[in-house]
């Protein structure tokens, strides 16, 4: 009986490349799985840069390390496809063999364009036509600063980090509706780019990736060094790469009215899957493509496993997490008179406060290091819950969470208590790296296998009513600033 074909499955993220292999059910090889990891390079003055060298190092060493994986199954299957999951909003050029770094969404450098750019042009008009808002995460603020501050050589291309490692991995250059829609160039209505935001950016179509919604082949060129190293993949069909937040939706089969995917790992998100662009987004909100015809609506945040870790870093929290799990278990509730806006990296949704900088308040000589990592845990479910809140209204919603999280039930109860809606944990824990299996198998004409339900979780009533109270605290101090912020009338 001959052995049945499989899928191979990229998911790049800021922090680390895993593949894996996956039948064409959307079922994982567990066995398969690698991963392969980096690091951001971040600054005070707003830096978070990726090395292309390192994105590309390590996706070769994760394909790598699943064919080493791939040549111990039985029967030697085929690779028919292989799927990308990439990260969003992120840049780099490209003019001959040297790339500039990866500019990520969380580089907010450019925050000063972002604000000339909401001077110039409506944001509400350019979100309705694009599903973008005028901020430093997205390719219009950074492509103003990259030519206000003299970055930019002749004849660069720009590329996000899908487009530039697959032209390395397999030599064609193209990009998908879905990752274009997460740059703030395309108009979505339209499907092409958007013409009045190229010009005040001053860049050209023919300076962007082609446009792509069918998968391509392998070109046989010596430029392409990493062809030699897999022959397994020459005859796959390589479907264009998708945004990570629409692959998050499909792998974790949240794809269905009334259902939202939460991921919580070095980032946030709460997103919606909806079979057609809607009318009107309310403001804040995203509106990205799955594909030609699919979106993805919600809210993202720039902080969330990244302020964990810096915490129980800097605070030198010791690292038995069961310890520290069970210590937080024993708190039900936050923690009094402790509030933080949690915005260490330039903050996105709901409001976008990218003048405001990480606050902590209400500290004494009585805070403790536990009560500082439990507060800098739950502000960032609290943005979470304001998101969840603006996209569900008073409307009863199933959520299920991906992500990091998913290592610890402590965290996922208290994230269900600050959302104060019950939730449940996905039960594949890489989620992205699903999610695009899901849809090359789909394009394949193939019927996935849904995922079982996984564990569920009920917010505490006493619980929830206190972190309701603690939300309102934290809208009020970013609201406060904000307005000390201003500069008054009188200047």
């Amino acid at each position: 009986m001959p052995t049945r074909p499989l899928l191979l499955s990229l998911d790049v993220g800021t922090s680390s490349t895993r593949a894996a292999l996956f039948t064409l059910k959307a079922q994982r090889l567990v066995e398969t799985t690698a991963h392969e990891s980096y690091s951001m390079r971040v600054a005070a003055d707003g830096t978070a840069e990726i090395d292309t060298a390192d994105l590309e190092r390590a996706a070769v060493r994760a394909i790598q390390g699943t064919m080493q994986a791939r040549r111990k199954l039985r029967g030697n299957p085929s690779i028919v496809a292989v799927a990308m999951s990439c990260f969003w909003h992120s840049l780099l050029g490209v003019r001959g063999e040297k790339p500039t770094p990866v500019y990520t969404w969380g580089d907010g450098r450019c925050g000063a364009d972002a604000a000339r750019l909401r001077e110039r042009f409506d944001e509400r008009a350019y979100q309705a036509r694009t599903g973008c808002l005028l901020r430093s995460s997205y390719w219009p603020a950074k492509l103003r600063w990259l030519h206000r501050t003299g970055q930019v050589r002749a004849g660069e291309k720009w590329r996000s980090p899908s487009d530039w490692l697959y032209a390395r991995l397999m030599g064609a250059e193209g990009t998908s509706l879905s990752i274009a829609s997460g740059t703030g160039l395309l108009d979505g209505r339209r499907g092409q780019w958007d013409d009045a935001m190229l010009r005040a950016c001053g860049v050209r179509a023919r300076d962007l990736p082609p446009l792509l919604d069918e998968p391509l082949r392998l070109t046989a060129h010596p430029a392409v060094p990493p062809l030699h190293r897999f022959p397994e993949l020459r005859d796959a069909l390589w479907f264009p790469a998708l945004g990570d937040g629409a692959c998050g939706n499909l792998g974790s089969d949240a794809t269905r009215s009334g259902v939202a995917a939460i991921n919580v790992g070095t980032s946030g998100a709460v997103r919606v899957l909806l079979p057609r662009r809607p009318a009107h987004l309310k403001p804040g909100l995203f509106c990205y493509q799955v594909d030609a015809a699919r979106v993805v609506i919600g809210g993202a945040i720039s902080n969330a496993g990244n302020l964990r870790a810096w915490a129980m870093r800097e605070l030198r929290v010791p690292e038995e997490s069961r310890t520290i799990e069970r210590a937080l278990a024993q708190r039900r509730g936050p923690v009094p008179h402790l509030d933080v806006l949690p915005f260490w990296t330039a903050e996105r949704f709901p409001t976008w406060p990218e003048d405001l900088h990480g606050t902590i308040a209400g500290m004494s000589f009585a805070t403790t290091a536990l009560d500082l990592l439990q507060a800098l845990t739950e502000a960032p479910y609290q943005r979470l819950a304001q998101i969840a809140d603006l996209l569900a209204g008073r409307s009863e919603i199933q959520i299920v969470v991906s992500g990091g999280i998913r290592q610890s039930p402590e965290s996922l109860q208290r994230l269900a208590d600050v959302l104060g809606r019950p939730l449940r944990a996905c039960v594949e824990p890489e989620a992205s790296l699903r999610g695009a299996a899901v849809f090359a198998a789909e394009r394949l004409g193939e019927r996935v296998t849904p995922l079982r339900s996984g564990k569920l979780y009920r917010p505490r009533a006493a619980a929830a009513e206190g972190y309701a109270q603690a939300r309102q605290r934290q809208i009020a101090l970013e609201k406060t600033l904000t307005h000390a912020r201003r500069p008054s009338s009188s200047r």
